[in-house]
């Protein structure tokens, strides 16, 4: 009963835009491309390309969240762990903290209407199509790595349009709220200065081939 009352206070909680990727069939090329992408293998030490860097961004970031995760230690594993998939995935990892504000309120157990768990609120479906069914959604590198590949997936198909994207990885592709949340977070919570944490890989190829999206929001809208 106690395990009931706090899921239900989990779903009431949860923001009104999480999310609820849709199912779409994939091809067996891309579907192989995904499962090597989300293959659960351990993450290096840190995706920061000097020790300046890692101090200054996780400095510029811990702060922001300290209210959603006061735990120190477990809100810096947090955030090396989103800048490493983030930029693993060729995303801008202030995007993705974005992202997850609006999806699940860095809610680690958070459960949308339609099913989707975890900060980055991915569907279970994801595990059948491209992992493994038993991947615990609710670990904090599983979610993250399924989230963020899924939204390079999505920016990918959308041919670099960031807006779409979103709305692909929301369920509302086509409608202006979602994507103008993110990005609105993205510019007003987690923007920080380009010449202070470099833009993504630093110029350099993603490890799953793809460069990093622009580290500054840009002033377009969806309904633009």
């Amino acid at each position: 009963m106690r395990k009931l009352i706090c899921l239900l206070a989990l779903l009431i909680s949860l923001p009104a835009f999480a999310g609820a990727q849709v199912y779409e069939p994939l091809s067996a090329s891309v579907q192989a491309v995904l499962s090597k992408n989300v293959s659960d293998a351990a993450a290096p030490r840190s995706a920061f390309v000097s020790q300046m860097e890692a101090y200054n961004w996780l400095t510029a970031m811990s702060p922001r969240l300290e209210k959603r995760i006061p735990d120190k230690a477990r809100r810096l594993d947090f955030l090396k762990t989103v800048h490493y998939e983030a930029t693993r995935a060729g995303l801008d990892p202030q995007m993705v903290l974005g992202l997850i504000q609006v999806e699940s309120g860095f809610k680690k157990y958070a459960v949308s209407s339609a099913g989707a768990r975890g900060y980055m609120q991915v569907m279970p479906f994801w595990t059948q199509l491209i992992g493994k069914p038993e991947q615990n959604l609710f670990h904090i590198r599983t979610n993250l790595r399924y989230g963020c590949t899924i939204l390079r997936h999505y920016l990918d198909i959308e041919k670099g349009d960031l807006f779409r994207a979103l709305g692909r990885y929301n369920g509302s592709l086509g409608k202006p709220e979602y994507p103008n949340l993110v990005v609105a977070a993205w510019r007003n919570r987690w923007s920080f200065p380009a010449d202070k944490v470099g833009q993504g890989n630093n110029g350099k190829k993603s490890p799953i081939g793809r460069n990093s999206a622009s580290s500054k929001p840009t002033g377009k809208s969806a309904d633009s």
